[in-house]
């Protein structure tokens, strides 16, 4: 099987660095010769354009840069071909370390001891252990899995929810939508870590942020958002954070990105915004990962972390 040349195609990402390490063993295009360039027999992208994909006759594979792959299924033509989403040390180690320390900020009432610098407050509120708070992650695929294992560590209870029942052993797990109400009610802290699919595209809105336990040492329910952006309905986060139905949030991810600068989040003194930097996609460590990909694929093995269409992720 011959290698045939790479398509880089990102958009609102630079694409020096992916490029130069990937040339580093096969050749490189940024557009194709036309729209049936048949040189071309893999594609990297991040958001490529609509219909760049559809007519490459030998394009054998397309590789996610991100862990997400909605974006790439937000294309019109995007051909029938095997799309390996990408699973990292590097990326989850950068998730893992996002998750914790947004929930030990929660839990260590970090926004209070900020506001009581702020006016030279000295005075120390009461502080819950760790067990006595039950963390919920909604998704558990590796992401989440680590994760998990990140706060089991820190001796928080954990629960999950996924869309099909995923065991893990010191978590609560729950499963499909009659498991959602149950997961939700017995969970303190919601961190989300779901792929953006039809299905679950708004499913962080109002009424399920109604659902989570707020009789907890933490004085109310808290949303920690690192998943997608248009998994959750930002007005109706608003809304919680004003009517007391949320305590505090985190959200590295919105509906629309970059965060308008007209967004009440920006100011909203108990949100923690971050400009979607949980787990950045570094290209020392992902590059090689796909062009050993590339390379087993040629010599007749199958290729790892295949997204499931159907499934959306």
């Amino acid at each position: 099987m011959e290698k045939g040349k790479i398509l880089l195609a990102l958009t609102g990402i630079h694409p020096q660095r992916w490029h130069e390490l990937l040339s580093a063993e096969r050749e490189v295009v940024l557009e194709p010769n036309g729209a049936n360039d048949p040189s071309i027999t893999y594609a990297v992208v991040w958001k490529q354009k609509p219909n760049l994909l559809k007519s490459l006759p030998n394009l054998r594979a397309i590789f996610s840069i991100g862990a997400g792959v909605d974006h790439v299924f937000a294309d019109p033509g995007l051909p029938d071909v095997p799309i390996v989403k990408i699973v990292a040390d590097n990326l989850t180690q950068h998730m893992v370390e996002y998750v914790a320390w947004r929930v030990l900020d929660h839990h260590r009432q970090a926004m209070l001891y900020r506001v009581q610098q702020q006016k030279k407050i000295w005075h120390e509120p009461p502080q819950r252990v760790a067990g006595d708070i039950s963390v919920g992650i909604m998704g558990l695929g590796s992401l989440g899995r680590a994760a998990a294992s990140a706060l089991l560590s820190l001796g928080f209870a954990v629960n999950g929810w996924s869309r099909s029942e995923r065991p893990m052993k010191g978590v609560s797990t729950y499963s499909g939508e009659s498991g959602l109400i149950p997961f939700l009610n017995a969970t303190d802290i919601l961190v989300v870590l779901l792929p953006l699919t039809p299905q679950t595209q708004g499913i962080v809105n109002y009424g399920l942020l109604k659902e989570l336990r707020r009789r907890n040492g933490l004085g109310g329910a808290v949303l920690i958002n690192a998943g997608r952006g248009r998994l959750q309905k930002d007005a109706d986060i608003v809304r919680a954070l004003e009517d007391g139905t949320l305590k505090e949030a985190s959200l590295d991810v919105f509906e629309v990105e970059p965060l308008p600068k007209t967004s009440p989040l920006w100011s909203h003194p108990k949100v923690f915004v971050t400009p979607h930097a949980a787990a950045t996609s570094d290209p020392a460590h992902l590059v090689p990962i796909m062009l050993r990909q590339m390379a087993a694929y040629e010599r007749g093995e199958k290729l790892e972390n295949l997204v499931d269409r159907e499934a959306g992720y």
